[in-house]
């Protein structure tokens, strides 16, 4: 019994080490995308896809950096594996930009059909005049955001472009709380068994985009979703926490950033008992607050962070 149960931890070891390999191949892989070095991000998806390969948001990144470094091959490798393993937003995957060199080869048209096929499938029983409408809302939300996003996070940007853009995502936003507002109250919050993962996001997006009186309203009827398995948890967990700081609470799961003005430095919100912040976001689905926050060039340090709070909790009342 003895030998069985240490081959047993030996072995757990092992495919610990592994995940946390994948894991850093993954972010790494991420990393050097953002950096534009599509050819070494290429690198770090091979290593970790030998470790696992049944992620299809991550092969389906891996696939977008192979694109982008000309390599076709692996691009439709990947790509495909990617749908095989359970990808099924073809919306996104006609439009990126990032698989644009893809779309004159013969195995690009194969791709799409493919993935159709397995929607039809999937879709039988959808209403897909709603989803079709929230897919529109979707991307009305998302794309001036990516827009505002990309200027934001230069160092120098421009504050008139910034305002000017701000202006057009709140009358967006306005426009599109009136459609949501409308389906919620007569249809409840859809599962994606009904709209498909996409348009099921979009009312979360648009909920937690609203003003405050709004998702004090709708919170209740998402946490009721989620428990019924017609919401994500992680989503919830954001809109928890956009809510409590804007109460003047702290946030419990730390997903909510602002940017010091004196420093013009990104930071994590006033977050309450930070040194258990990963196991909540564990237990709602998300990573650890360490990767969340390289992913926003900020260096996690949780005794640092409890020091600088005092500070922070200031800043927000400003």
């Amino acid at each position: 019994m003895k030998k069985i149960n240490a081959i047993f931890l030996f072995l757990l070891g092992i495919n610990s080490l592994q995940a946390q390999t994948y894991k850093d191949n993954v972010q790494k892989a991420d990393s050097c995308y953002n950096r534009k070095d599509f050819k070494t991000s290429v690198e770090y998806y091979e290593k970790a896809f030998k470790l696992e390969h049944t992620n299809p948001s991550q092969l389906y990144n891996g696939a977008c950096s192979a694109a982008l470094s000309n390599n076709t091959k692996k691009a439709f490798d990947w790509l495909n594996l990617a749908i095989d393993n359970g990808y099924k937003n073809l919306n996104h995957l006609e439009k990126d930009s990032d698989l644009a060199t893809l779309h004159p080869e013969k195995e690009w048209q194969k791709t799409i059909i493919k993935l159709q096929k397995k929607l039809d499938i999937i879709e039988t029983n959808y209403d897909k005049p709603l989803q079709k409408e929230l897919i529109a809302i979707y991307e009305d939300d998302q794309n001036i955001r990516k827009e505002f996003m990309t200027i934001y996070r230069r160092p120098n940007y421009d504050k008139k472009k910034i305002d000017s853009i701000g202006k057009i995502i709140n009358y967006k936003d306005s426009l599109n709380l009136i459609k949501i507002s409308e389906i919620l109250d007569k249809k409840g919050w859809i599962g994606e068994n009904v709209i498909g993962s996409q348009a099921n996001q979009t009312l979360f997006l648009v909920i937690q985009h609203s003003d405050l009186k709004t998702q004090q309203k709708y919170l209740p009827m998402m946490r009721d979703a989620v428990k019924k398995g017609n919401a994500k948890a992680s989503s919830l967990a954001l809109l928890e926490d956009r809510i409590a700081l804007r109460e003047g609470r702290k946030q419990i799961y730390g997903s909510q950033l602002a940017k010091n003005p004196a420093t013009n430095k990104q930071y994590i919100s006033p977050l309450e008992d930070p040194d258990n912040v990963d196991k909540r976001r564990a237990e709602v689905g998300l990573g650890t607050i360490a990767e969340y926050a390289q992913k926003w060039g900020i260096v996690w340090d949780v005794e640092a962070y409890k020091k600088e709070l005092p500070e922070l909790e200031k800043l927000e009342k400003k």
